[in-house]
C-alpha cells in the first residue's frame, strides 16, 4: 500500500514476520541508522531488528514506555543522543514501538538538523492502525495533549502484525477504539463488520486482523492525501475528520496527567460522548448512539469517565483544544455511521446535556 504525497509517497507493508524480513530495510541499506525504542518493546523485539539491519546495541537509544515519557525532556534526550552520535543529514531514524515512541521519534527527525529521514515501525495495534500514519508528531505538554509537535511523513511504515501477539489486552483494547473510530467516520461496512466480528479481532485471528488493518490505514491514506497537513478549509477539511472522538478524550487525557488512561481509552469514551451528542441534536437516532456505546463496552474500553471530572473540568480543558478557531470550539460530530462532519455550529445546550450525563455519579 502507498501514501499518495507525491515526492514524499511511502510504503506501508502489513503483514506477519516483517521485522525479521530483509526486504522491509531495503530503503536503509548503506545508511547511517540510529534506533529509538522503549524498555517493554526492546525487551521483546529489538534483538531481531538490530539483526536485520546489522546494527548494535550501541546504536540504540532506549526510552522509558508509558505516555508520561512523550516530552520535551525526552525529545532534548533524543536530540542530544543524534547530536553525540553526529548522525548526518542524511541518516536514518527508526522508531520501534507504539505511539508515543513513534510521535516522539518522528519529532525528533522532523527538527533535528531541520529535518531527517525517519522509519515507523509501529508494535501496537493503535500505532499500525492510526499513530504511525500521516505523519503527525510530537511531544504532550501538561496543559495539553499534542500540544507541541510538527508534521514530518515517514519513508515507510512496517507493520509487523505478529508484535501484536505480545499486547495485553488493555492495549489490544486501546488500539480497537481508533478501528471504531475510522468505521464511524468513514466506513460503514468496516463498522458493522466489527459488530459482527469483533470476537475474532480481541482472539488475534491473523486474516481478519490484517484486513482490519489494511482498511484502516487505506482509509487513512486516502484522507491524509486529500489534506495532508490539516490546512484545508481553516483546519476543519477531512483530516480534521481523524479527530472524532479525540477532543474528549484529551480532555480526559489531560485531567489524568496522562498517567492512568490510555490514548486509545480516552479516545473510545470520546466516541462515545461524539455519538451521544449527535444524537442530541437529532443527526443520528439515538438506536446508533446506542450501537456505538455498545461496541466501545464489548471491546473492553471505558464508557465513563474518569472519577471527579466535572463539565467544567470538560468545557476548560476543550477549550484548549487544537481545533478551536475564532474562541469556538470545533467538534467532530456524526451525521450517520460512516458518515462524519467538523462542525462547530452545533446547539451548547446539548453539549452540556452531554457533558451533565457523563459526568454525573
Amino acid at each position: 500500500m502507498l501514501v499518495e504525497l507525491q515526492e514524499r509517497a511511502y510504503p506501508i507493508r502489513i503483514g506477519p514476520g516483517l521485522l525479521a524480513d530483509g526486504a522491509s530495510y531495503k530503503l536503509l541499506r548503506s545508511r547511517l541508522v540510529r534506533v529509538v525504542t522503549d524498555q517493554n518493546v526492546a525487551a521483546l523485539y529489538l534483538e531481531r531488528v538490530l539483526e536485520a539491519l546489522g546494527l548494535t546495541p550501541n546504536e540504540v537509544l532506549v526510552l522509558p514506555a508509558g505516555e508520561t515519557q512523550k516530552t520535551w525532556a525526552n525529545a532534548e534526550r533524543v536530540l542530544d543522543w543524534l547530536l553525540a552520535a553526529r548522525l548526518p543529514r542524511d541518516g536514518v531514524l527508526v522508531a520501534l514501538g507504539g505511539g508515543v515512541i513513534g510521535d516522539l521519534a518522528g519529532f525528533c527527525a522532523a527538527v533535528y538538523q531541520r529535518g531527517i529521514d525517519f522509519v515507523q515501525i509501529p508494535t501496537t495495534l493503535l500505532a499500525q492502525v492510526d499513530s504511525s500514519v500521516g505523519g503527525k508528531t510530537g511531544v504532550n505538554h501538561a496543559r495539553g495533549k499534542n500540544m507541541i509537535g510538527a508534521f514530518h511523513q515517514p519513508q515507510a511504515v512496517i507493520a509487523d502484525t505478529d508484535t501484536l501477539r505480545s499486547l495485553p489486552a488493555r492495549e489490544l483494547a486501546a488500539g480497537l477504539a481508533e478501528v471504531i473510530k475510522c468505521g464511524l467516520l468513514g466506513d460503514a461496512p468496516l463498522f458493522a463488520r466489527l459488530e459482527r466480528d469483533l470476537d475474532r479481532l480481541l482472539a488475534l485471528d491473523a486474516e481478519t486482523l490484517a484486513e482490519t488493518i489494511e482498511r484502516c490505514c487505506a482509509l487513512k491514506a486516502r484522507i491524509v492525501a486529500a489534506d495532508e497537513r490539516e490546512s484545508l478549509h481553516g483546519g476543519a477539511g477531512p483530516r480534521a475528520l481523524l479527530n472524532l472522538g479525540h477532543t474528549f478524550g484529551h480532555a480526559v487525557e489531560t485531567y489524568t496527567r496522562y498517567e492512568t488512561w490510555l490514548h486509545g481509552e480516552a479516545v473510545g469514551l470520546g466516541l462515545c460522548m461524539a455519538a451521544d451528542l449527535s444524537a442530541r441534536l437529532r443527526w443520528i437516532a439515538e438506536e446508533d448512539a446506542a450501537r456505538v456505546v455498545a461496541l466501545v463496552q464489548r471491546a473492553g474500553l471505558p464508557v465513563r469517565p474518569p472519577q471527579g471530572i466535572t463539565p467544567d473540568h470538560f468545557r476548560g480543558l476543550m477549550a484548549q483544544d487544537k481545533k478551536v478557531a475564532g474562541g469556538r470550539v470545533r467538534l467532530v460530530l456524526l451525521r450517520a455511521i460512516g458518515e462524519a462532519v467538523v462542525t462547530a455550529d452545533f446547539d451548547p445546550d446539548a453539549l452540556e446535556q452531554t457533558l451533565a450525563h457523563y459526568c454525573a455519579a
